[in-house]
């Protein structure tokens, strides 16, 4: 344990005073009344799924992120599932992705019997690796899964030179990146399909929920199919054309989203550009407060991307300080600020352990920023005053901890 100077102000840890009075989360949704009155109008009406609301809130979606077409689906997860399926993923073949994600951005290719491999991550952005990715394509390699870490888009160009050169799929994981742009375009419309996510502590929600774009119309036929049971028409196509017949042609899954979801959503996607302003205005006051605490590393933002702040990871110089990860962890929350860690590498579970025979050690970049990474609070409903208690918490907890010049 590490010692508190006597001249530091008395962490809460230890007895003292805490920052806050109550817990601040590290995300959560925000839900108005006109959120309210949109899905109590679709409660009323006659459609609770596979209704108007699903086109309309697609269509406005794809409108927004500059897609020819985006498929609705009942959660991210469900949506990387179906994005995997629609690249034809099957047994024998192998997706490379980044082993610093949730664990759904790997799962969704052995859904479909491929094998993912991993490849290390930039010590900047924590993003996938071209030249990492390069090394590990095989004869067997169909699709790369970069994510959009955090809300920084991933080097998309590279990828998709590397996909055209060896012909494959180029699916991005974009849950933290909705309004983020790489290069002047919106992530959305550049990847052969991009998969986001509605979870409440997204830039949007449905309640659960997530969206694929993409350009090509075959690939939205495939989505569709697969997210409706693998059945080739829907309930309303069939009720407005008077049909009863329907034929199920490949093996697919409930994976609708519902028209109250929906409704949900549409308002949401309207005061995205609000919620985005605020979430890089709080991300510009953290990284302006912590440029100078000893001890604290604020994220890297390269100049080709805006990027989305789904979240705001400092990484810990543990050289600089006398305490873990786990010890500035445990402090901050003490001082009621809800920090939280993303992600364990995937291939540590023990679960890809136990299957893959990962060990540790093999993506050393991922794993040392995994050993000092902390997410602070970052969501668009924080207040100004929610800010500085963060800003305050963090100088406070650094200082106890900092190694005596």
């Amino acid at each position: 344990m590490a010692v508190i100077p006597g001249a530091k102000e008395l962490l809460a840890i230890f007895g003292g005073k805490p920052v806050r009075s109550t817990l601040l989360p590290y995300g959560r949704q925000t839900v108005t009344e006109e959120d309210i009155a949109a899905v109590a109008a679709t409660l009323r009406s006659d459609w609770l799924t596979t209704g108007p609301k699903v086109a309309e809130f697609e269509e406005a979606f794809a409108a927004k992120v500059g897609a020819k077409f985006a498929i609705s689906f009942s959660s991210g997860t469900a949506a990387l599932h179906a994005a995997v399926f629609a690249a034809g993923l099957k047994q024998g073949d192998e997706a490379i992705t980044t082993p610093l994600t949730f664990a759904a951005t790997a799962n969704c290719i052995l859904y479909q019997g491929a094998t993912p491999v991993f490849a290390d991550v930039h010590a900047d952005t924590l993003n996938l690796d071209p030249d990492q990715v390069r090394i590990r394509i095989t004869r067997n390699t169909k699709a790369i899964l970069p994510v959009d870490y955090a809300g920084h888009p991933a080097e998309l160009e590279s990828f998709l030179k590397i996909a055209e050169e060896n012909d494959l799929t180029v699916i991005e994981d974009s849950a933290h990146a909705l309004g983020a742009e790489y290069k002047n375009r919106f992530v959305g419309s550049i990847a052969h399909m991009t998969v986001f996510s509605f979870h409440p502590v997204k830039h949007l929600t449905t309640g659960e929920g997530g969206m694929v774009t993409t350009d090509s119309e075959k690939f939205a036929e495939n989505l569709r199919c697969f997210r409706n049971h693998g059945i080739s028409s829907d309930a309303r196509d069939r009720q407005a054309k008077g049909q009863w017949f329907y034929e199920m042609v490949v093996l697919g899954y409930n994976y609708r989203l519902t028209d109250i979801a929906c409704s949900l959503g549409i308002p949401q996607l309207q005061r995205l550009d609000a919620n985005l302003a605020r979430r890089r205005e709080i991300a510009k006051r953290y990284s302006t407060a912590f440029q100078a605490v000893p001890g604290v590393m604020v994220p890297n933002v390269r100049d080709e991307v805006r990027h989305a702040w789904h979240l705001y990871p400092i990484r810990l110089d543990l050289e600089k300080l006398t305490a873990s990860r786990g010890e500035f962890f445990k402090a901050l929350r003490a001082e009621n600020i809800g920090v939280n860690v993303h992600y364990i590498p995937v291939h540590l579970h023990p679960y890809y352990q136990q299957r893959f025979g990962y060990r540790g050690g093999e993506y050393p970049v991922a794993e040392r920023a995994y050993d000092r990474l902390i997410s602070l609070p970052m969501f668009h409903g924080m207040s100004d005053q929610d800010v500085a208690d963060v800003v305050l918490a963090v100088t406070k907890v650094a200082a106890a901890f900092v190694h005596e010049p």
